[in-house]
C-alpha cells in the first residue's frame, strides 16, 4: 500500500491494520454466501462478473447455475449456436454482455486452449472486460491483489474518505480508485474485495446507511453520509414509442429477428398501420429512455420478410424474446378467449383459438411452477 498517500488522507498504517482486522471479522460474521464465492474456477468466476455488471445480485443468483448447467465451460459455450446463448441470457438484460462473453469463449477456446489467461493486460485484450471485471477475475480467480471498485464499493470509499468530487466524472473515478488502492492488503484481497462489497450492500446503503453498527464508522469522513456519493445530474429519460404488430394464424405466431437493439432476438414485427386501438400496452426502460410499447392485432402478411419466421406455440419457450416482448405475447395469448380473440384477430380459426387457450394455460403453469 502506499503509505504516504496513506498519510496525506489522515490515515496512519496503525489505523489501517485496525481497519483490516474491523472489516474483515465483519464479514467472516456477516458476509453474504454467494455460489460463485465457493469455487475458484475462473470460467465460473468469469460469467458471474458479467452477468453482475448493471444486475443486482438476487436478480443473477436464479441464472448463474443455469447457465453453468448449460454452459459448463470455455469450450461449450464457445460451441454454441448464438441463439442458444442469448436464450441463456433472457431476462437479464443488456445483451451485449451475452455477445461478448460468447465472443470471448470463442478467443479462450482457440487460441488459449480453453484457458482464461491469468494477466490482466491479457484479460483486458478480451472482448467485454474492463477495468473492473478484469482485476474481478484476477483477484478471485487468480489471487491477485488488486483493487475493485463497483456501485457498494464506490460509496464505501466515498463517504470513508468524503470524497466531494462527483464519483461518475474522470477525477471522482479516479479517486475512488486511488481510495481503493490506497486500502489495499498485500495479502488476502479477494475477501477484502468481497467484505468492502458486502459492507455497501449490507451496511453502507445508498439511503438510510446503518452507521451505528458499522464496523469502520471510527474511519469514517463523512459528516452527511446519506449525501455522498456525489453523481453529476442525469439528463431526464427520453421517451420513445414503438408500434408492433401480434399476427396469430394456424396455430403459429409471426416474429422477425431483431437487427437492432436486441441483434439476434425475435420479436414481434413491426406494425405495417397503427389504426384502432392497440391490443397491448406496456412501458419499460431501456438505458437512458423510457419505451411505451404498443401492439396491434394484424392478419397475416401476403408476404414475409427474410428476417421474419412462423413459430408454432410449442416452441415459444425454446426461443430468445426480449421481456416485453415474451410479457406481450403471454399476455394476449392468456386472453384468448373466443370472443375477445375473434375481436382483436378475425382471422383465427376455431382451431387457432383452442391451441391458444392451450398454450396459455401451458405459460401460466410454467410462470406458476417457477
Amino acid at each position: 500500500m502506499n503509505v504516504e498517500r496513506l498519510l496525506r488522507t489522515l490515515i496512519s498504517p496503525q489505523d489501517v491494520r485496525s481497519f483490516h482486522r474491523r472489516l474483515l471479522r465483519w464479514y467472516r460474521r456477516n458476509g453474504r454466501d454467494l455460489p460463485w464465492r465457493r469455487t475458484r474456477d475462473p470460467y465460473a468466476i468469469l460469467v458471474s462478473e458479467f452477468m453482475l455488471q448493471q444486475t443486482q445480485v438476487a436478480t443473477v443468483l436464479p441464472y448463474y447455475n443455469e447457465w453453468l448447467r448449460r454452459f459448463p465451460d470455455f469450450s461449450s459455450l464457445a460451441l454454441a449456436p448464438e441463439s442458444s446463448v442469448l436464450h441463456g441470457w433472457q431476462g437479464l438484460g443488456y445483451y451485449a454482455r451475452a455477445r461478448n462473453l460468447h465472443a470471448l469463449a470463442k478467443i479462450v477456446f482457440r487460441k488459449h486452449g480453453g484457458v482464461l489467461p491469468d494477466k490482466i493486460d491479457n484479460l483486458r485484450a478480451l472482448p467485454g472486460l474492463g477495468r473492473y471485471t478484469a482485476n474481478a477475475v484476477a483477484t478471485f480467480a487468480f489471487d491477485r491483489s488488486v483493487p475493485l471498485v463497483e456501485a457498494n464499493i464506490a460509496r464505501v470509499m466515498a463517504r470513508l474518505f468524503d470524497v466531494r468530487d462527483p464519483i461518475d466524472s474522470t477525477r471522482g473515478r479516479e479517486t475512488i480508485w486511488h481510495r481503493a488502492l490506497d486500502l489495499l492488503p498485500v495479502r488476502g484481497a479477494a475477501a477484502h474485495n468481497s467484505a468492502l462489497m458486502d459492507l455497501g450492500a449490507l451496511i453502507c446503503t445508498p439511503r438510510a446507511p446503518k452507521c451505528r453498527i458499522c464496523p469502520i464508522n471510527k474511519f469514517c469522513r463523512a459528516q452527511n453520509p446519506e449525501g455522498l456519493p456525489i453523481k453529476k445530474p442525469r439528463p431526464p429519460p427520453k421517451d420513445l414509442t414503438e408500434a408492433h404488430a401480434f399476427i396469430f394464424h394456424r396455430n403459429r405466431i409471426l416474429l422477425e429477428q431483431s437487427s437492432g437493439r436486441w441483434r439476434g432476438l425475435w420479436i414481434l414485427p413491426r406494425a405495417r398501420s397503427t389504426k384502432g386501438r392497440p391490443v397491448h400496452m406496456s412501458i419499460f426502460p431501456f438505458t437512458n429512455h423510457r419505451i411505451t410499447l404498443k401492439i396491434f392485432a394484424h392478419p397475416p402478411p401476403r408476404l414475409r420478410t427474410k428476417a421474419q419466421c412462423w413459430f408454432s406455440s410449442a416452441q415459444l419457450a425454446s426461443i430468445p424474446l426480449p421481456s416485453p416482448h415474451r410479457r406481450a405475447v403471454e399476455q394476449l395469448l392468456a386472453r384468448a378467449t373466443t370472443k375477445a380473440l375473434q375481436h382483436l384477430c378475425p382471422s383465427l380459426t376455431s382451431f387457432d383459438m383452442s391451441e391458444t387457450k392451450k398454450v396459455a394455460g401451458a405459460s401460466w403453469f410454467r410462470r406458476k411452477k417457477n
